[in-house]
């Protein structure tokens, strides 16, 4: 049953292989019993696709409550609702995930010894059911409705620039002289045009772009920046040693984008195990403590 499960939520037999660390014919085989065992066919497949009959809707339904239920058993009779143990699977963003969750994911770990976690960077939404992730850690607007998404803290960003590039064109006196310079821009957030806000009243002023480089890699813009190929806008954390050493400049500090929330993302469900519950808690603890987040306004 948990088979036919991770088969449905995968999207293919080999994909539910891969997550179940077997082979294709393995889970083949499984499915077979199942369908023999219950007299129904239960999945439709072709060359190129597979779809639930009917039936295969009603058992999927039911082999998942069953599954939420008998982990919850588990749980209760080991002792585990409390003491967390297994493997938890996160995503996070590749920049944030590799500087600032480093520190608490290993405050995590030493306190609950019986978890493993595989920590998996990149800047995509996961597709949480079919890649077997647990929960994410998600900077920017929430895109998917269907997830539980609890707002842990926001990233302040400003806009910076080397000191070489503001002398090739001159002081920046008012905001509107930031149209006038080159940019590189963060594809994820902005691509075209900026918005930024007056910190004392809260004005807005935009303004379109034409990126000399446009990338997805917030190092990148970083790195680009100090190379004096255009001004960018960050998240404040990542640029904190380029400012304290001089090899970039906060330009206009009184003018800042909106800040970028950051959620913990995950599926709906009617049980959470312990390694998750735990990891959530630990989540709202340290997020808005972390240099370069503030709790969310």
């Amino acid at each position: 049953m948990q088979t036919f499960v991770r088969i449905v939520e995968s999207g293919s037999l080999s994909a539910a292989a891969s997550q179940m660390d077997t082979t294709q014919p393995t889970i083949s085989r499984r499915l077979q019993n199942l369908e023999q065992m219950l007299g129904v066919k239960l999945i439709q497949r072709t060359t190129h696709s597979m779809k639930l009959t009917d039936d295969g809707e009603r058992c999927y339904q039911h082999a998942r409550r069953l599954i939420e239920n008998w982990q919850l058993l588990e749980d209760e009779v080991s002792g585990a609702r409390d003491d967390p143990a297994g493997v938890l699977r996160v995503r996070a963003p590749h920049a944030f995930g590799q500087d600032q969750l480093i520190g608490p994911l290993g405050d995590y770990l030493r306190r609950y010894p019986q978890i493993n976690i595989e920590w998996i960077l990149n800047d995509r939404s996961p597709d949480f059911i079919p890649e077997g992730i647990d929960c994410a850690i998600h900077v920017g607007a929430i895109t998917d409705a269907s997830m539980v998404g609890i707002l842990l803290a926001e990233v302040p960003r400003i806009v910076v620039a080397a000191p070489s590039l503001l002398a090739s064109y001159g002081p920046v006196n008012q905001v509107a002289d930031l149209a006038q310079l080159p940019w590189v821009a963060l594809s994820s957030f902005y691509r075209n045009e900026v918005t930024l806000n007056q910190l004392s009243s809260g004005e807005p002023f935009r303004f379109d772009i034409t990126p000399r480089l446009s990338t997805d890699s917030l190092y990148a813009v970083r790195k680009a920046a100090i190379n004096g190929l255009g001004v960018g806008m960050v998240s404040s954390w990542v640029v904190k040693e380029d400012l304290d050493a001089g090899t970039l400049l906060h330009v206009l500090p009184d003018w800042q984008a909106a800040p970028l929330p950051v959620y913990l993302l995950y599926p709906y469900a009617s049980y959470y195990p312990a390694r998750l519950r735990k990891f959530i808690e630990l989540m709202k603890e340290v997020m808005p403590s972390l240099t370069g987040t503030r709790t969310a306004r």
